[in-house]
């Protein structure tokens, strides 16, 4: 339209609903727009999920096995070998709990940091937010995770069989697993949502991520008591560590797993983690949702 000016240009486009290509749309339009996509999201997320194991013979299968084939080394190593899991009454319920959250945790933060350059192509054909990716990223780890659940609870009940473990009960807290899942999974996409970013900004840090998560796992408790070894250390240092390890998202998200699904005397059913789970779920999430969004207009383009 050559015979207009710039700013008759702008208001035939603001009149038409228009927007600038490639320039990063305010907040409020953003999360409308991510909204709108939700059946995108959960076409891609479960496309993503079935065909990640399509090639192996044994398919879907190993989103059980690999969860399950993990707990198995940890309990073999830690809880009968090196004995890390002593003054604890059942060992393989706490070590089965803390991998199969874990991994979910795990899953969601290299997802999500690959979540760009694996569909650098679909950015650069499609126009649509990009948050849409991180959070298809981790809905495909959530689809794969509610069978992998089952696993879980049935290792759960069974350990109790064994002699030398406390027999486990299944109790009314067993039905706000669901609840401890959904919140979770808010806090892994927050989570999915910031290294997504970096990565597609600095594309060494995906490196590094792994390092970080492995530090992550043996300061969380995932496979034994991290807090028992805090009664080793300097008192000068015990004041403010312990606290950390305890309230520390990772900590409180499997805390609450295993309060809920075992009688360890050591970790009963506190209501105020809850609190603390909500806390870091939401707080997650935001920021990283905003992190994410105001690097937009540079992916697929770096």
């Amino acid at each position: 339209m050559p015979d207009t000016t710039s700013q008759e240009r702008l208001a035939l486009a603001e009149q038409y609903g228009l927007h600038a290509m490639g320039v990063r749309p305010p907040l409020g339009r953003y999360i409308k727009d991510v909204a709108s996509r939700w059946a995108f999201i959960r076409v891609l997320g479960t496309a993503t999920a079935y065909s990640k194991n399509q090639n192996n013979y044994l398919g879907q299968l190993w989103a059980v096995l690999n969860p399950l084939l993990n707990a198995i080394v940890y309990v073999l190593i830690f809880g009968v070998l090196l004995q890390a899991t002593r003054g604890l009454e059942n060992a393989i319920a706490f070590i089965t709990i803390g991998t199969f959250l874990y991994r979910f945790f795990e899953q969601s933060v290299h997802a999500g940091s690959r979540s760009i350059a694996q569909k650098s192509n679909l950015i650069r054909s499609l126009h649509f937010p990009r948050a849409v990716l991180p959070i298809a990223q981790v809905v495909s780890l959530l689809t794969t995770l509610v069978p992998a659940l089952l696993v879980m609870l049935a290792i759960v009940l069974l350990s109790g069989l064994l002699p030398k473990y406390a027999t486990v009960q299944v109790t009314w807290t067993w039905l706000l697993l669901p609840a401890l899942i959904a919140l979770l999974w808010i806090f892994n996409t927050g989570v999915a949502f910031v290294v997504a970013r970096a990565v597609a900004i600095t594309p060494d840090l995906d490196n590094i991520i792994g390092f970080v998560l492995r530090l992550v796992m043996y300061g969380s408790g995932v496979i034994f008591p991290v807090t028992h070894y805090v009664d080793n250390l300097p008192e000068s240092v015990q004041g403010w560590i312990g606290p950390i390890l305890e309230y520390q998202p990772i900590g409180v998200f499997l805390y609450l797993g295993r309060s809920l699904l075992t009688q360890e005397p050591s970790m009963p059913h506190d209501p105020s983690m809850w609190a603390w789970a909500a806390g870091w779920a939401v707080v997650a999430f935001a920021v990283g949702f905003i992190v994410f969004w105001r690097g937009e207009e540079r992916y697929g383009r770096d």
